[in-house]
């Protein structure tokens, strides 16, 4: 029990930085809770000139974005899903094939019922049929895009583009104008037949650890992953930690801190950093090294800039017999960090780590493209909702968020992930797959849930966010909405 608390308070201690973290494009410390500002932190005010939707209700974007979409699909008629519903890998090959009048109605009958509903819930005025306005004809392009009718889609698209500004006061307009954007890239990748996206991976490692700030999402991953590593690794001297896509390593000293402070003395940490770009693991290895060494730690760094999925000699991961191994996997939207998931988990299988952590979105890559649209219309209406919560429309790192990180995730889920594009299929659920491939739970522990309250204990009960422990699992999210699930694995037999 007093390991236990030491372990929570040594963490929050590591949240004030013993070191900085220069990179030309990261600006602040490595994890801070004193640059939150309180004075900032005042509900749903920081939006209350939000035009588009009822400012009473306690979910209101992410709960009138499900009510919307729900409106909209049952307002649908009944037609056959092989035509209709075409997945990414069955999308006709020739472009600009109309959509049936049954499909996509007119839109004065649909805007008519949008209209009933938003009576129902008390925004009937025009600023608010405005915004149910705005979804419905979202959701109207993401269906001409789903049977590959670009046209249509593309001039819908233009016309979201005027109507919504990712600078707007409403978190509503915010979300339809990203998702404009990403499916305007949608449409251009179907026209030319693929797509290749550019990664600015300074710009993305920056605005990540701006989201680490503003945010307990973030700090949930690292903290909740942390503390199932640490009980893995009790009384081992040699552990090697294996990070799948390690960007920053912001997650790491907190977790070097417990292990050199422990009873039975600190061992020797050996960890892999999995990346795309060597200059960039190098200088995290380098500032990791920098700070293993304040605390007197024996520590090795190897760089790997390659995709975990991509290995083929295990070698490259200078796995030693006698080493505790770990595997941790902090999953996001932004760009496929690991290649393809049947060889991911293949070489998953042949590692036979201690401990695998693994930290999800609780959104889906998979299926088509409507079900990707959807699902992610929910998630990121709920994610938009916490930022708005927290900080004002004008603000600049909330905008440097949605720009840089959450707009980039929309647009790789949307425009570039899916099967028909990256020509893999990907798992839905990756924790599912783990316990069909072999693979035994390993429960959350009563300290990673108090990890996780304790980190939300630093933003007021009134933003919203919940935490839930279900299956063995953690689960953080905004309100109603799972948006982060913790879940720990371990093999039959590991090492």
């Amino acid at each position: 029990m007093r390991a236990g608390f030491d372990v929570v308070q040594g963490d929050l201690e590591l949240i004030q930085p013993h070191e900085q973290w220069d990179y030309s494009n990261t600006h602040g410390p490595y994890v801070t809770s004193t640059n939150i500002n309180s004075s900032s932190v005042n509900g749903f005010s920081d939006y209350s000139s939000k035009p588009h939707v009822n400012l009473e209700r306690p979910n209101e974007l992410s709960e009138w974005v499900e009510q919307v979409t729900k409106t909209l699909i049952e307002d649908m008629p009944e037609s056959n899903p092989e035509e209709s519903f075409q997945t990414d890998a069955d999308v006709p090959t020739t472009y600009g094939s109309s959509v049936s009048p049954q499909m996509c109605e007119t839109r004065p009958r649909k805007m008519a019922r949008m209209n009933n509903w938003s009576e129902e819930v008390q925004v009937g005025d025009q600023q608010g049929n405005q915004g149910l306005s705005l979804i419905a004809l979202l959701f109207e392009c993401a269906v001409a895009i789903s049977v590959d009718n670009l046209g249509e889609a593309h001039r819908m698209v233009l016309e979201l583009t005027q109507m919504a500004s990712p600078y707007a006061p409403s978190c509503g307009e915010r979300v339809v104008a990203y998702f404009a954007k990403a499916m305007a890239s949608r449409i251009v990748n179907s026209w030319l037949g693929f797509c290749s996206p550019l990664t600015n991976h300074k710009l993305i490692h920056g605005a990540f650890q701006v989201f680490n700030n503003i945010s307990p999402f973030v700090k949930f991953a690292h903290f909740t992953s942390n503390q199932a590593i640490l009980e893995a690794f009790q009384r081992r001297e040699r552990v090697h930690i294996v990070d799948l896509d390690i960007m920053q390593g912001l997650q790491w000293p907190a977790l070097f801190h417990i292990l050199a402070t422990r009873m039975e003395g600190p061992p020797h940490v050996r960890m892999t950093g999995m990346g795309a770009s060597m200059e960039l693991l190098l200088e995290t290895g380098k500032q990791l090294s920098n700070f293993a060494k304040r605390l007197g730690m024996s520590f090795e760094f190897h760089p790997v800039a390659k995709k975990f999925g991509d290995i083929t000699d295990l070698s490259m991961l200078q796995i030693r017999r006698g080493d505790a191994l770990a595997i941790h996997w902090l999953q996001h939207s932004l760009y496929d960090a690991t290649g393809t998931d049947w060889k991911t988990m293949r070489l998953l299988q042949e590692l036979n780590p201690r401990i695998i952590t693994l930290v999800e979105q609780d959104i889906s890559h998979g299926g088509s493209f409507l079900d990707r649209f959807v699902g992610s219309l929910h998630y990121y209406s709920a994610i938009f909702d916490s930022l708005g919560a927290f900080l004002p429309s004008e603000d600049t790192s909330r905008h440097r968020v949605e720009h840089s990180l959450i707009h980039r995730e929309i647009n790789n889920v949307l425009a570039v992930g899916g099967p028909g594009r990256s020509g893999d299929d990907k798992f839905r659920v990756w924790r599912s797959e783990l316990g069909r491939n072999g693979f035994l739970q390993v429960p959350m522990s009563g300290n990673s849930l108090a990890q996780a309250q304790l980190i939300l204990n630093m933003f007021p009960p009134t933003h919203g966010y919940s935490l839930v422990q279900v299956d063995g699992t953690l689960r953080l999210g905004w309100k109603e909405t799972a948006l982060y699930t913790a879940s720990a694995w371990t093999c039959h037999v590991s090492r």
